[in-house]
């Protein structure tokens, strides 16, 4: 039967043992995510709320191993940089955290994407439109397509059986002042694109192909849109890396199949009269 002094020296042990067990990387990341909380809630929109963010970050990178190999810096720049976009990481596919090999650095790194449906979200905030969408092209589609002074698109989805293979994307967006702009785009610019991407073969490119060509042509229409330049410089902050959640956000290239890190450019942004006259078009056949 045991002593009392036995029962206290194996609580005593088990306590010791206790804390001598190191915290794993996902009970890290976590109490990091705790402590940036207040951090957190001052970046994200009055909308969203700061312990949803982190819970939703963690689940993201639970459920993805190599995100936890990654450099601690780096993964909570991430985290702070969806905060900052207001934008949710994850399934929902609003932005994704990507690890990758830092050429430069030799470590693991993440990288920040934002998803399809980001580019769609912050493309609303701008209060100038509507509704904004794309839809993929298959060649079993009845699909035309014409630019000119008459621009015209009509689709309409196969639903009989195999679509075909993949052939483009194509984007509209209506204003709410009136009138639309749409961008159709074939799968070979998609895929010059997808190329010049610095996360081509990894990440979304890999798992949600199809979204991220959505995203392409939205991106590529997004000069022509009624869009503030802060929405603008917000768009930018796509594929980047953050060294910590004071950096400022990097962005990423190859070479030779090595990451590394290069300086974001502010991209000229297109000046009132080189928007496009479709602007004041009221409608185009679209179906």
């Amino acid at each position: 039967m045991a002593t009392n002094q036995t029962l206290k020296n194996q609580l005593v042990n088990k306590a010791k043992n206790t804390e001598a067990a190191p915290p794993s990387p996902a009970q890290t990341i976590a109490a990091y995510l705790k402590k940036m909380g207040p951090e957190i809630e001052k970046a994200l929109p009055k909308h969203m709320d700061a312990d949803r963010m982190a819970r939703i970050a963690l689940t993201t990178i639970r459920t993805n191993p190599k995100l936890l190999e990654c450099s601690v810096p780096s993964l909570l720049g991430a985290v702070m940089q969806a905060a900052q976009l207001g934008l949710e990481p994850g399934l929902i596919g609003h932005c994704y955290l990507v690890p990758f090999k830092n050429g430069k650095t030799g470590q693991s790194d993440v990288q920040f994407i934002i998803g399809y449906k980001g580019m769609i979200d912050l493309a609303r905030r701008s209060g100038q439109i509507e509704n904004i969408y794309a839809h993929a092209v298959y060649s079993n589609d009845e699909f035309d397509y014409e630019l000119g002074l008459e621009p015209k698109l009509k689709h309409k989805p196969c639903m009989n059986g195999d679509r075909g293979e993949f052939i483009g994307v194509y984007a509209v967006a209506h204003f709410k002042g009136g009138g639309y702009q749409f961008e159709f785009m074939p799968k070979e610019e998609i895929e010059k694109r997808r190329k010049r991407s610095k996360a081509a073969n990894a990440g979304p490119w890999v798992t949600d192909y199809e979204e991220m060509a959505k995203k392409t042509v939205i991106r590529h229409m997004w000069k022509y849109l009624p869009i503030s330049i802060e929405i603008q410089q917000q768009a930018a902050q796509d594929e980047v890396v953050r060294k910590d959640i004071t950096a400022e956000p990097e962005h990423v290239d190859y070479i030779e199949g090595e990451a590394f890190e290069v300086p974001i450019e502010e991209e000229e942004q297109p000046k009132a009269e080189e928007t496009p006259s479709t602007f004041e078009q009221e409608s185009f056949d679209i179906k």
